[in-house]
């Protein structure tokens, strides 16, 4: 009797569905044109439901629960990410995959999450255009710290960079009234 060497089933390079919703924000990175923006329209998408002061049927009269669903969100969104986009990136064994948009999701929202108007209650769709367009600009610029936080590791990278974006974005929304305008 011979001894069959065998052979490893080949990879798909296809992540399971779940991965693949979450990471693509629901189908969003899979569209052929810009998907970093149609991402960031998801992160703007969550953080005008999220501003809403009813939320899921629950009125949210207190400041500190217009806050605390938001962060909350946030935070959990933020952390799947992490996880989704380290998952997408193992299984395709591709850096930073352009149809992994969660990261846009994540960064944009938190660029509205940590806006004055969104802070103060007052968010509306000129707050919510200034901050998509701020975002957007430094998503792409990558300033410092931005491009250096993307040589974290797999999906830390991936989220990371989006993070300081958004930070940047908001401070900038901050800025008009940091000076009294």
């Amino acid at each position: 009797m011979s001894e069959q060497a065998t052979t490893p089933a080949p990879e798909t390079n296809r992540p399971p569905a779940f991965v693949r919703w979450l990471a693509t924000a629901a189908g969003l990175g899979r569209l052929p044109v810009a998907p970093g923006a149609w991402g960031s329209l998801g992160g703007l998408a969550l953080a005008w439901v999220f501003s809403s002061r009813e939320f899921a049927g629950w009125t949210l009269g207190s400041a500190r629960l217009r806050l605390l669903f938001p962060l909350a969100g946030w935070l959990v969104l933020s952390a799947a990410g992490v996880w989704a986009a380290d998952s997408f990136e193992r299984a395709t064994r591709k850096k930073d995959p352009q149809q992994v948009v969660v990261d846009e999701v994540s960064g944009q929202w938190l660029t509205l999450l940590a806006s004055p108007a969104f802070l103060s209650g007052n968010a509306n769709w000129k707050s919510f255009l200034a901050g998509f367009i701020l975002f957007r600009a430094f998503d792409m610029l990558k300033p410092f710290p931005a491009r250096q936080a993307e040589s974290l590791p797999g999906g830390w990278g991936i989220m990371a960079d989006d993070w300081v974006a958004g930070a940047y974005a908001a401070a900038c929304l901050w800025l008009p009234r940091a000076i009294g305008w």
